[in-house]
């Protein structure tokens, strides 16, 4: 565990890692930039136990030195993995207190002090500014982490001390391995290798949820029937998917990919290029039905959709409007 080896994709990111550990010219300060899955905590914890490891083996920790089973246990004085009291935000007391005031003390038993902070992003400006008077003149042992979703919430000061590093999106390819690997049914692993764009935590999030296994099966059944459906019937699949709103963005994504293989297999005729091939009937019935301006307007209703429900429009209302425009399409 955290090792760099276990880390799927960004070897950029790995390789400059490993360079400068070899090297011993460590960065005072790094900013780790992605979405939430992939891999900002990961990649920081493997950088932290290499730098610290006793006995590397080759580009990983050996995992049986002091410092490793420290790590491992989550009890290395080296390594502080700074909280916050109020979830919504890191406030500046946060900062004086778990790191300015801390990092002035020399490291226990290493020759680095680590410091992580995730959800970086949640630093009032005030805080920042607290960080900024330590990153100007950093103890030369300390190696300050910054986890973030958006590295612009950074005050530009703060950006210019660190090194800036900008997870990116994992191969498809890549991702397949692992989940064929994993033993993902065939069905599954299309759509969830769409959905994920790039993002191995969600993909493997998608694949070991039996919600999001139900939310699919739930979605591609009114996909081949809502042009069937009376009132009552779309009413009671609105009232089904409400059961899955952590997961709408999901649900969304997934009726535009099913109407992106209408589209498809309406251009090509092309059964192999349809994302959910086992549902080629009923995507072959609605392509010969629909024209391109109604998979248009499909298409600009889910959009709408995403809209109203991020400015937090009534969930049920936004989706039975859309599933109406879809069966009225």
């Amino acid at each position: 565990m955290d090792a760099f080896r276990d880390i799927i994709g960004n070897n950029q990111i790995k390789e400059l890692f490993l360079r400068s550990v070899k090297s011993g010219k460590i960065p005072h300060a790094f900013v780790l930039s992605g979405e939430d899955g992939m891999g900002k905590m990961m990649l920081a914890r493997a950088f932290a136990k290499r730098l610290l490891c006793e006995n590397p083996a080759g580009d990983d920790p050996c995992g049986n030195c002091h410092s490793c089973r420290q790590f491992e246990s989550g009890n290395h004085p080296d390594v502080i993995f700074l909280t916050h009291e109020k979830p919504g935000l890191i406030g500046v007391d946060d900062i004086r207190f778990g790191l300015n005031q801390d990092i002035v003390i020399k490291p226990y038993s290493s020759r680095y002090k680590i410091y992580i902070i995730d959800e970086a992003e949640k630093m009032t400006v005030q805080a920042q500014n607290a960080l900024l008077k330590t990153l100007e003149e950093p103890p030369e042992y300390a190696v300050i982490l910054l986890l973030t979703t958006n590295g612009a919430n950074f005050l530009p000061t703060i950006l210019s001390r660190c090194v800036v590093l900008n997870l990116k999106q994992v191969p498809e390819e890549e991702i397949r391995t692992v989940l064929t690997g994993r033993g993902v049914s065939a069905d599954k692993l299309e759509p969830i290798l769409k959905l994920c764009r790039g993002n191995v935590g969600r993909a493997l999030k998608m694949a070991d949820s039996e919600d999001f296994a139900a939310m699919m099966h739930e979605v591609m059944t009114w996909m081949e029937t809502i042009h069937k459906m009376s009132i009552e019937e779309l009413l009671a699949a609105v009232g089904r998917l409400a059961e899955y709103k952590l997961e709408i963005e999901d649900c969304l994504d997934f009726i535009r990919m099913w109407y992106r293989d209408v589209l498809l297999f309406k251009v090509t005729n092309d059964l192999n290029v349809l994302v959910f091939q086992e549902s080629y009937r009923a995507i072959r019935e609605v392509a010969s039905h629909s024209s391109f301006e109604g998979i248009e307007e499909v298409m600009q209703a889910i959009d709408t959709a995403g809209r109203r429900l991020d400015a937090n429009v009534n969930f049920e209302l936004t989706m039975e409007l859309l599933l109406l425009a879809i069966r009225d399409s």
